[in-house]
């Protein structure tokens, strides 16, 4: 993850690193404690979740290109269809484009995936834009689902450095993420 969990501190304290950077590491570790409970939560309401019908991953990457019907259904060939746990970070990065083609199936099943890769600090363009601007695309979330989404808006909303989202991610908050 982006923050310091509890081995990381202990790992510093055994190397000998100076009690000002220790000290700087607990402090950045609530955030870790934070994101594992938001992480915990995603995986629980999406547990089970597969992608059915829905349009997957790489075979949105080909929306995105203007890919023939013969192209889209190859690429589906290549696209994980029942645990979106499986899913790596590498090929979220990939086709982190896909976000804009997704299906409600598609986008239900995904979701976590793309979520927890960006608490982990493994996906490196931001859903943000995508959750706040949701359109019909994520109909088919339960409310369990539904509010684990909006735990991990307000925790993003909570990072120093999404002040340009920061207002558009409480915006949605309050309009479609609501409790």
């Amino acid at each position: 993850m982006k923050y310091p969990s509890p081995d990381d501190i202990a790992e510093m304290q055994s190397r000998g690193f100076d009690i000002s950077m220790i000290r700087d590491a607990d402090e950045k570790s609530k955030r870790w404690y934070r994101g594992k409970q938001v992480i915990d939560r995603l995986r629980v309401a999406f547990a089970g979740v597969t992608l059915g019908d829905g349009v997957g991953l790489y075979q949105a990457q080909g929306l995105d290109d203007y890919a023939g019907q013969e192209e889209l259904d190859r690429l589906r060939l290549n696209d994980e269809k029942h645990d979106w746990s499986r899913i790596p970070a590498a090929a979220l990065n990939e086709c982190h484009s896909s976000l804009r083609f997704f299906d409600p199936e598609g986008m239900r099943f995904h979701m976590p995936a793309f979520l927890i890769a960006d608490i982990s600090g493994d996906f490196h363009h931001g859903v943000d834009y995508h959750l706040c601007n949701p359109g019909d695309r994520f109909s088919l979330l339960s409310p369990q689902q539904r509010e684990a989404v909006r735990q991990f808006m307000l925790y993003i909303a909570e990072e120093g450095d999404c002040e340009f989202s920061r207002p558009h991610i409480l915006r949605a908050l309050d309009e479609y993420w609501t409790e």
